[in-house]
């Protein structure tokens, strides 16, 4: 499969509005006394309010590369930019204040969440961790995310086994709006999910898009997905970016065959239009 023209990447990653910044990022393991390369030079830019999706199959490199994005793993080369600034250093306070900023949902709604704590004592946890109280007083933020997310009060005594898999879904989406971010990884956030329960949290992720202003780092293996969701798509192959560009561009007229199997091999999701 070709590579994605280099020249063409690098002109979306120096947009000078641009929110978050992948310049040329790699990532090495150790492994049998060498070392694997599992991305390779993966460069693009999200502007403020912008969708982007990074689509590709299982083991492309895409999660590693959003783990790089928000320095929960280190990079072997190249750059990550918040507004237009590189990353501090992982343990630095400015990297733990600018982690209010840049927050993920992750894949396994169960996983993510400490079945030993109530869902009030999981969404407390980011205020208790960043020693931060919200203006409001801390019981009445808490209601808020979880009527943000389309859950009432009654959940804050619950435990996460007492969900169903939609509903574990929301209470991670509140707990990562919880210090208002304004950069969102969604890491395959409705793969876990049945199909028409899935849809349900896509919408809701669009509409929180649209009254908080977010931006997304949309990660999935779905062409029609990325295509209801996002604005622009990057596409990974075995770790390299192979095709970048405008959503509905990329997914009806696709430059690259590796995208065209994607396409071809997703099946339609039902996505409740509002």
């Amino acid at each position: 499969m070709s590579s994605l023209d280099r020249t063409t990447v690098l002109s979306d990653t120096t947009a000078v509005s641009a929110l978050v910044e992948a310049h040329n990022l790699t990532k090495d393991y150790p492994c049998d006394g060498g070392t694997t390369r599992v991305v390779e030079d993966v460069s693009f830019a999200i502007q403020p309010g912008e969708t982007l999706g990074l689509v590709g199959e299982s083991g492309s490199g895409k999660s590693t590369v959003a783990r790089m994005l928000l320095r929960l793993i280190e990079s072997s080369a190249g750059e990550v930019r918040f507004e237009g600034r590189p990353l501090p250093s992982p343990s630095s306070a400015a990297m733990r204040g600018l982690r209010r900023r840049m927050q993920i949902v992750f894949q396994d709604p169960y996983a993510a969440l400490n079945p030993r704590m109530s869902v009030g004592k999981i969404l407390a946890e980011p205020f208790a961790i960043h020693r931060e109280a919200p203006r409001e007083g801390l019981p009445a933020r808490l209601r808020e995310l979880l009527r943000s997310v389309g859950l009432d009060e009654s959940a804050l005594p619950r435990y996460p086994h007492e969900f169903s898999g939609g509903q574990r879904q929301r209470i991670n989406i509140a707990r990562a709006l919880a210090l208002q971010p304004s950069f969102l990884v969604l890491d395959e956030p409705v793969s876990a999910l049945d199909v028409s329960v899935g849809a349900q949290v896509i919408n809701l992720l669009r509409d929180l898009q649209r009254t908080m202003g977010l931006t997304y780092l949309f990660i999935s293996h779905s062409m029609p997905l990325v295509r209801y969701l996002c604005d622009r798509v990057a596409v990974m192959q075995r770790g390299r970016l192979v095709e970048l560009g405008d959503c509905l561009q990329v997914c009806e007229a696709p430059q690259n065959p590796y995208t065209r199997q994607l396409i071809a091999a997703t099946p339609e999701m039902p996505v409740a239009t509002n």
